[in-house]
């Protein structure tokens, strides 16, 4: 397939293959990819090839329907800020019964899909996943509550347990700390994001926390949540499937990671307005590293394992 075919369709205005993978969030997905496909490769359980693969890919199908059904609901909101305005159905590349359509009909095979290729307890954990993401989430407390991000970062920690159940057909202490790992990571990440998008959440009457609160009170909440997400980090590495490679990277980055969100609490807005606000903006870049370099220490320890060299011994 040419690159010009998974264009959108600019030029005539008509919604092209690139509008429609882009109703997925693939940004989005590539994490809920990541992260599951961690979570089934660090699992005690050998997993047959062909079966990892359909699981992963059914994995991907729920978490690209997730993303179209938050943009069906979320259009009204998305028109008005402008990260979003270039989306499909604020651009009107494609309609809202379009997205809404795509949206139910991937998540119902998604879910039906990775319970024949795996078993129920993935699949169940999977259609939980897409239903507290689009009701919990997107229908309810994003516009309810400034701690919506909080709460509804739950949706996107599910993948890594969903591809342990994949592996083990159930759930683990190491599954729980890599849920609660992407958990505690969602707030600070958001939140570093907002306080340089804070007109975007006000203009749209999102009730983010840096609406709601202000800029202070963020500064604050990233802090606190910086120093529990090290204390998960470091606790996972303690499990069975952390080790010394993943010990080094959680202690490094977490640190970093603090020093960070030190740096973004001890300032007022004056002096971040006056730099472009260079502290939030770093602590975000860093923010998108932080998970990846996790669960790559993860898989490192894993792959070393058959050599005698991964773990605790």
């Amino acid at each position: 397939m040419s690159d010009a075919s998974i264009q959108t369709n600019t030029d005539t205005g008509e919604a092209g293959f690139g509008d429609y993978f882009a109703l997925l969030k693939p940004r989005v997905m590539s994490l809920v990819v990541f992260t599951a496909l961690v979570g089934l490769l660090v699992a005690p359980v050998g997993v047959n090839p062909v079966v990892c693969l359909a699981s992963i890919l059914f994995i991907a199908v729920g978490g690209g329907a997730s993303g179209a059904l938050n943009m069906w609901w979320d259009a009204d909101i998305d028109r008005k800020m402008r990260r979003t305005q270039s989306r499909p159905i604020p651009s009107g590349k494609v309609t809202e019964g379009e997205a809404f359509a795509i949206g139910m009909a991937l998540s119902a095979m998604a879910v039906v899909m990775l319970g024949l290729a795996a078993n129920l307890m993935a699949a169940a954990l999977l259609a939980f996943t897409i239903f507290f993401y689009v009701v919990i989430y997107t229908m309810w407390l994003k516009r309810w509550t400034p701690q919506n991000i909080v709460i509804g970062g739950a949706a996107g920690a599910f993948p890594p347990m969903i591809g342990w159940a994949v592996a083990t057909g159930g759930i683990s202490i190491e599954s729980v700390l890599m849920f609660a790992l992407t958990f505690a990571w969602t707030p600070p990440h958001f939140w570093a994001l907002a306080l340089f998008t804070k007109g975007d959440y006000a203009n749209a009457g999102v009730p983010m926390l840096t609406v709601t609160h202000g800029r202070r009170a963020t500064r604050a909440h990233i802090l606190g949540y910086s120093l529990v997400l090290a204390v998960v980090a470091i606790a996972l590495g303690l499990t069975s499937i952390g080790g010394p490679v993943y010990m080094a990277v959680a202690l490094i980055l977490n640190g970093m990671f603090i020093k960070g969100a030190w740096d973004v609490f001890r300032r007022d807005d004056a002096a971040s307005d006056a730099d472009r606000h260079k502290a939030e903006r770093g602590l975000f870049k860093l923010s998108l590293a932080y998970l990846f370099l996790h669960y790559g220490a993860l898989l490192v320890e894993a792959s070393l394992k058959p050599f005698g060299l991964g773990g605790w011994g």
